[in-house]
């Protein structure tokens, strides 16, 4: 194991990372950090022996597996989390008091979020997952909850240069009905922030089983997206309040449609010809 992790972010990239090496009893203890590290931030370890169904034993040679001392210096990582997630309910009561500040600062917050996120992007990875969307017999998109509205705009934007899109809504027990006709020559492409809805991990596992290409735009290395797809790409979101901002997402989002667009410019503009004639026909907007 290489130096220990200084933080709880490089602790969960380490997870997931190392997650193949892991006993079963082991990464049963990293599904637990990953998802419940509040809970841990206050857990003996005899506890946490308990609730996970091993003894203590395992779950310092756990600790130790990661790079760390022992179980203190994991639950100190879990507690630094907790602290973090902490000053965000502080912020949002410092603002509460001074209504005007909260503007600019929303909008220095997204300055900072979409230069860290281009920061982050890997140009190959970024050319890869452009092409294969370009090229892609069907292209499918899926985000839930606060993720959808990127994953909307994102399938709309691509909708309007690629023949075969779909956004994927599950309804009351559909999502296999919505996934069946995944095959090897489409692409997935899943949003989703932290708290990560189960559905969409569901999705990816089920398209990567399919042979498919799986894209995923996601906030962490925490995130369980982000070492399942096959590109990953990671969105700043830190927000002036409790609320976290999607715009380096939504920048993402519009980024990867222009970029599809470029790469079909022979085609695009006839298919934005044809869909112009059709709002026209419809009266789709107020003269």
């Amino acid at each position: 194991m290489s130096d220990a992790p200084a933080s709880f972010a490089e602790l969960s990239e380490l997870l997931r990372s190392e997650s193949e090496g892991f006993t079963p009893s082991q990464r049963t203890l990293a599904e637990r950090v990953l998802t419940d590290p509040e809970g841990i931030a206050f857990k003996t370890v005899s506890e946490l022996a308990r609730d996970v169904g091993v003894n203590e034993a395992t779950v310092v040679r756990f600790a130790q597996r990661c790079g760390l001392s022992g179980y203190p210096a994991l639950v100190k990582l879990c507690r630094e989390h907790l602290s973090g997630q902490a000053q965000l309910v502080r912020r949002l009561g410092s603002l509460a008091d001074a209504p005007d500040e909260l503007l600019s600062k929303a909008v220095e917050l997204d300055k900072q979020n979409l230069t860290r996120t281009l920061a982050r992007v890997d140009p190959d990875a970024w050319r890869r997952a452009v092409g294969a969307l370009a090229g892609a017999r069907r292209v499918h998109v899926m985000g839930l909850r606060k993720s959808h509205s990127v994953a909307y705009l994102l399938a709309y934007l691509l909708d309007l240069v690629l023949d075969d899109v779909s956004l994927v809504i599950p309804g009351p027990g559909t999502l296999t009905d919505r996934l069946r006709r995944l095959e090897s020559t489409d692409v997935l492409v899943a949003v989703s922030l932290h708290r990560y809805a189960a559905d969409t991990v569901r999705a990816v596992r089920q398209a990567k089983s399919a042979g498919a290409t799986t894209i995923a735009l996601t906030d962490t290395a925490a995130s369980p997206l982000a070492d399942m797809a096959d590109s990953v790409f990671f969105a700043d979101t830190a927000g002036a309040g409790l609320l976290r901002s999607v715009t380096a997402l939504v920048g993402l989002a519009q980024a990867m449609a222009a970029g599809v667009a470029a790469r079909r410019a022979d085609q695009a503009p006839e298919a934005l010809r044809r869909q112009e004639e059709l709002l026209v026909a419809f009266n789709t907007y107020h003269p």
